[in-house]
This record gives C-alpha cells, sequence and structure tokens, in this order.
C-alpha cells in the first residue's frame, strides 16, 4: 500500500512539474504585425507573460489550455483616444459627465491599454491618477492638457484660458508621474491662432514627449500651416478624417502637404468620437493609400451611444474601406503602443506581457455609418471572444475557459 502512494504520488508530481505553463492557447490564428508573424501558433502564457509561441504545444505542457480554432489571436487592443475621467468631462453644449468606466467599456472590446486624452491637467491629475488608473484593471496612461483645468467643470471657456498654461506647474506633474503620462494634448482651441498648440508643443520639447492636437476649428486657422509648420516628428493630429479639414485636392486625391507631413514623422489617428468621423474624408483618403496611422475612439458617453460604438467598431469602419486586416490591427496595437512611447506593448513575443485579444472575423454583408448619417457596406466584421490581461482572462464571449457545470464538481456559494 505504502508502495502504491508513493508511486501514485510521484506521479502527481511529475505530472505537475511537466506543466509549465499556465495558459495555451492553441491553433489560434496569430496576427503580431510587429514580428511579423501572421500564420496558425499556439502561445503558452506563464506568470503574466509569454512564455513561448510554436507551432503546436502539448495540452500536457500547461494547467489549462483552451481552443482558440478558427479565431485571429492579437495584441490586445490600444486605444489612445478615450476620457475616463468620470466625473469632470463635460461637452461644449452643456451635456453633463461625458467620461466613461475603462474596463465597463475596454475589457469585452479587446481593448488591454486605454489613454485618457486630455481629460485633466496639472491642476487634477492627481484625482485621475488615484480615483481612476490607480483603480482600474485595464492599463491606463495619459495625455496631460495644457490647460491646467483640463476639460473641467463643463466650462468651455475654461479651455480657452490661456493664462491657465502654467509650463513650469505641468512640467512638475509630468515629471511625478512619467510612468503615466505619455503626452501633451491641447483640445478645442477656438481663437485665430496657435497659442494652444504653440504651447503644448514648447512643453513637449521641455519634457521629451508628443503632443496631440485635437485642432476642432477649421474656420479661423490654417490646418495645413499648423502640419507643416508646428508640429513635430512623433506628434498626433487626432481626428484626422473630421469634416471640413482640407485633405484632399479638388481632384479628390491626399493633399501633398499631407503627404509630406507623414514623411517628417507625423501621426494622423482617427479620433472617431461623436462628432469627428466622416466618409467623404475617410474613403478617398484611405483609396488615395493614404491609411491612418492608428485607429482610437476618442470614447465618451456621447459617442459609446452613438454610431461609433466602441474601438472593434471604429476597426470595422477602415477595414470596410479597404484597409487590409493585417494593417488594421496594426493600427489598433503595434502604432499606437510605439506613438505612445511604449513599444514593449502592441506585440505577441516571448517575454511579453500577455495581453491579448481573440478574434472571430465573420464574413457577410454588413454596414457602417458616419456621423453624417454616410454609409459603406463591409464584406467583415471583427467580433472580440476573449480578453487578456497580463495573462488572466478577463473576458470570455462563449466560455471557452468554463466547464460544463454538471461535470465539473464546482462548488456552488450560497446565502
Amino acid at each position: 500500500m505504502l508502495r502504491v502512494l508513493t508511486v501514485a504520488l510521484l506521479s502527481c508530481a511529475l505530472s505537475a512539474s511537466a506543466q509549465q505553463y499556465d495558459l495555451v492557447l492553441r491553433n489560434g490564428h496569430v496576427l503580431d504585425p510587429k514580428n511579423n508573424v501572421d500564420a496558425r501558433r499556439d502561445v503558452a502564457i506563464r506568470d503574466g507573460k509569454i512564455a513561448a509561441i510554436e507551432p503546436s504545444i502539448p495540452a500536457s505542457a500547461a494547467k489549462q489550455t483552451v481552443d482558440i480554432t478558427g479565431l485571429y489571436l492579437t495584441p490586445g487592443l490600444i486605444d489612445i483616444h478615450e476620457h475616463v475621467f468620470v466625473g469632470l468631462h463635460h461637452d461644449a453644449w452643456g451635456n453633463g459627465d461625458l467620461s466613461v468606466p475603462a474596463d465597463v467599456l475596454a475589457t469585452p472590446n479587446g481593448v488591454t491599454t486605454v489613454v485618457d486624452a486630455g481629460s485633466s491637467g496639472w491642476r487634477d491629475f492627481a484625482e485621475l491618477r488615484h480615483r481612476v488608473i490607480e483603480t482600474s484593471k485595464t492599463r491606463i496612461f495619459a495625455f496631460i492638457n495644457i490647460i491646467g483645468a483640463g476639460m473641467a467643470n463643463n466650462d468651455d471657456a475654461a479651455e480657452q484660458n490661456e493664462h491657465d498654461m502654467d509650463l513650469d506647474a505641468l512640467s512638475k506633474t509630468i515629471e511625478q508621474n512619467r510612468d503615466l503620462i505619455v503626452g501633451i494634448k491641447t483640445a478645442h482651441w477656438q481663437q485665430p491662432n496657435f497659442v494652444s498648440v504653440q504651447k503644448a508643443v514648447e512643453a513637449g520639447n521641455r519634457n521629451h514627449l508628443p503632443v496631440m492636437v485635437d485642432f476642432g476649428w477649421f474656420d479661423n486657422k490654417s490646418y495645413e500651416q499648423m502640419i507643416s509648420t508646428i508640429l513635430r516628428p512623433g506628434d498626433i493630429s487626432t481626428h484626422v478624417f473630421r469634416m471640413p479639414a482640407p485633405l484632399l485636392t479638388p481632384e479628390g486625391k491626399p493633399a501633398p502637404y499631407m503627404l509630406d507631413a507623414r514623411k517628417r514623422g507625423i501621426k494622423f489617428d482617427v479620433g472617431h468620437g461623436g462628432g469627428s468621423f466622416n466618409f467623404a474624408l475617410a474613403e478617398p483618403m484611405v483609396k488615395g493609400g493614404f491609411f491612418p496611422d492608428s485607429i482610437s475612439t476618442d470614447l465618451h458617453v456621447g459617442s459609446a451611444t452613438g454610431v461609433m460604438l466602441n474601438m472593434p467598431n471604429v476597426m470595422n469602419k477602415i477595414l470596410a474601406l479597404g484597409v487590409p486586416l493585417n494593417e488594421v490591427i496594426r493600427e489598433s496595437t503595434t502604432n499606437p503602443a510605439t506613438e505612445i512611447g511604449h513599444p514593449e506593448l502592441g506585440q505577441i513575443a516571448v517575454g511579453a506581457i500577455a495581453d491579448i485579444a481573440v478574434l472571430r472575423v465573420d464574413r457577410g454583408s454588413f454596414g457602417y455609418a458616419d456621423l453624417a448619417g454616410g454609409k459603406v457596406e463591409g464584406t467583415e466584421r471583427i467580433v472580440p471572444e476573449m480578453t487578456l490581461r497580463a495573462g488572466r482572462v478577463v473576458f470570455d464571449l462563449n466560455a471557452r475557459t468554463a466547464v460544463p457545470w454538471r461535470e465539473g464538481h464546482l462548488k456552488y456559494a450560497t446565502r
């Protein structure tokens, strides 16, 4: 009896030692544009990081395996334009709090990293950090607003206050929060000058950070002038397909100054939002070979309940315009990771944090609308199936990680 028990214990020990991975995702199609992987692979995870990527990894090597046959396995999606500062972000029409809780709208949409786009300035960044960022499961970075008050207090005039652009106070806040602040944001500047943009660029030079510009107003200053003479390589123009920016020539081709700006390293971000995406600009630009550098939502309460909806839906619109799937994934993972100075994200590589989106691509006939009521037809639709954040499954649409309840010997709590 003792010998049998010893053999059984030894067998269990050997079995446990053979299970070198916590989780293996098997039979998925890995799309990792950064590392040029576009093939069926098994991906193993250990201690929150990707431990192996192989054509085949035996199920016996892991504590748990999940079959994702027929699905795409991509880096976790990175949305670099959201508003998650609950209680402080309002729109210009007095519609109250428009910010969203990050985890609620990130996790089920394959998003593992979001960037708050200037909801806070140096006056209230500490509150954003302690009340939102440090309590969220989703990784959150931030562009800090050039205005000290940020987008605060339902007061559109606050964003026009040149005297609240205190570069010393801003720089001090950046230095104290280098782990979270990835850039400087300027938005909604209505004056017939570029003071807000110029101050943001000055702060960017001083703190070695990129600037994101929501240009916003086209009737009293030149978008071309800003793109061509003020922004630096690595700076980001968001809402790139917002009307009526003069992005096209009279013949409907991408304007030469846009092509020149791209060559200089200016980045162009979608930032769909509730008022900043129109097919009349997006389609001819894309058909002319001018793809966005990054796909983002400008997610807030107003846009989440309109035609924007969520990150996958914006990706689907770009896909429907003719951008290849692999490039859509690049613009939603690798490119935004690089734009915010975190190139370690946005990839499926051994040693990388296991932030993963498992996506289904349905084929059929699908319609997508812009903010003017325009429509394009698409033949593909990206649907999130699973989301992993640092190796942990945080969303599982079809319960692939669960077991049949009649067979699992599960313990159900009762009250």
